[in-house]
């Protein structure tokens, strides 16, 4: 059985036991693991029993329950191939959606016009979706359905038929997780056990390596909220830490560091949110990150007037992977500029090929203070470079996290150096993280700015580092020919 389901084998046998009645195995249809097309085909027909409520509405969950206990016993390919049946068999009826859309323009009167709208969007309903809100009415049927998704997430890719059942499901989770049904608790080192143990399996950014490591973060000059939904109280949807300091914070190994001395939090002027980790995969593409920040800074605000300070300390994860394309461009060029004198000087130190992934995968090279010294100024004024970079899809920035900050009404306050060096910081970003400032003066005016024409609002100290050897406007110019010339290169050799 597929790890990930264990929880949900042994959570939902027991919420369903009391529709399934003895709940034995025998209970559910005989099929093999993989469900192969004969298997497929018995169980479309429990399917379709389920949509026709056959033998009334209390079977038709039963027969709910059953499917989705079935589901959980299935490999990987027997979950695609179960999915695949429901849009292969239960899609919207396009024949019928043409033959309403007929009588919709052939309405004459008001009355005769909403009698039509009314069946055409019962038309629009796919019988998957009606489907999927069976299993939403079982108990915990909501988190069977996130989980659900996070394979749909997964299969998509190979069979992109399933993107509509995807759009189907993302729709009902908007409208089931809207932040109105929500609720922020702070968890603290009291908490259940089990919720601490998620903590320490779901947070995404900065690894809880030990139970002292998770009690260091719930200590008193530290909080952490979740944001849980009464369908899965259980489970927190997305959580952030918050670290309450004197001063930005630059280090994420110094805000860490379980023997620092503890703050009385009345002391502090500063918030720190310096990790934000969304936990459910099945939920991805639905926001609650921009609620939770303006809900936490609500509440330290009232618990801690004297916090006038909120800010992130961000990693930036694609980073070193443009680097890469960045050197790897400008390398090949006929001269180099002072940025690639630098890498060039810093590969001499080392002994090393004048290459960024050789030289950024020399093992402690910056603990090499020669090293440092030479590239520390061309790495921030590449990073602040990557942080102005925009996707051609839609003119958005770059790097993930910038646009989730930037989009919230932040704005780029500091670039900071060797702010993680951990395996993971260097592996993605040479060790630089960021901190994004909430002015709270500012953020409606950021985020309308952001929204309107994607300006970035950024200090004139991150600004600066654009300018060092030129204007602005030209080293981005310069850097995107670059880039471009890198990506055509890479295409002619593949």
């Amino acid at each position: 059985m597929n790890s990930r389901f264990q929880f949900g084998w042994d959570h939902l046998r027991k919420a369903w036991s009391g529709i399934l009645g003895a709940g034995d195995l025998n209970s559910l249809p005989k099929v093999a693991v993989d469900l192969p097309a004969a298997d497929a085909e018995r169980v479309k027909r429990l399917m379709e029993d389920c949509l026709t409520a056959r033998g009334g509405a209390v079977t038709a969950r039963q027969r709910a329950a059953i499917l989705g206990e079935l589901y959980l016993t299935l490999s990987e390919t027997g979950r695609r191939n179960f999915l695949e049946t429901m849009v292969d068999n239960f899609c919207v009826n396009r024949e019928q959606v043409k033959i309403t859309a007929r009588q919709l323009l052939e309405a004459v009167d008001e009355r005769s016009f909403q009698q039509v709208s009314g069946r055409m969007r019962e038309t629009l309903i796919s019988p998957q979706q009606q489907l999927l809100r069976q299993f939403n009415a079982l108990p915990e049927g909501v988190k069977f359905l996130v989980d659900l998704r996070a394979d749909l997430r997964t299969f998509r890719a190979a069979q992109p038929k399933l993107a509509a059942l995807d759009h189907d499901l993302k729709e009902l989770l908007v409208s089931w997780f809207d932040v109105g049904f929500l609720s922020v608790e702070r968890i603290t080192w009291q908490s259940p056990a089990a919720l601490l143990e998620k903590l320490m399996a779901y947070e995404a950014v900065h690894a809880i390596n030990s139970w002292t490591d998770l009690h260091n973060r719930l200590e008193s000059d530290r909080r952490c909220y979740a944001f849980f939904h009464p369908g899965m109280s259980e489970e927190p949807l997305i959580f952030i830490e918050v670290a309450l300091v004197e001063g930005l914070a630059t280090s994420i190994q110094e805000l860490l560091d379980e023997s620092a001395p503890v703050i009385t939090p009345e002391e502090a002027d500063t918030a720190i949110f310096y990790s934000i980790s969304n936990t459910q995969r099945g939920l991805q593409g639905i926001s609650f990150g921009p609620f939770l920040i303006k809900q936490v800074v609500t509440e330290l605000r009232q618990q801690l007037p004297n916090l006038k300070t909120f800010s992130t300390l961000s990693p930036l994860p694609g980073l070193r992977r443009w680097l890469s394309s960045y050197f790897e461009a400008a390398m090949s060029g006929e001269e180099q500029g002072p940025i690639e004198q630098a890498l060039i000087e810093a590969a001499q130190l080392l002994k090393v090929a004048a290459e960024a992934e050789v030289v950024f995968n020399t093992p402690q090279w910056w603990e090499n203070q020669m090293v440092t010294d030479v590239l520390k100024e061309s790495l921030l004024s590449l990073c602040a470079r990557y942080l102005h970079e925009l996707r051609e899809k839609d003119r958005a920035p770059l790097d993930p996290v910038a646009r989730f900050h930037l989009g919230n009404g932040a704005r780029i306050e500091r670039i900071n150096w060797l702010g993680d060096t951990s395996a993971k910081g260097m592996q993605e970003s040479c060790g630089l993280m960021v901190n994004y400032l909430y002015q709270l003066k500012d953020i409606e005016k950021n985020i309308e700015a952001y929204a309107t024409s994607k300006e970035i609002a950024a200090t004139s100290r991150v600004r600066n580092l654009l300018r060092d050897d030129g204007d602005e406007q030209g080293q981005l110019t310069r850097l995107r020919r670059l880039l471009s010339l890198g990506r055509a290169t890479n295409s002619s050799q593949s």
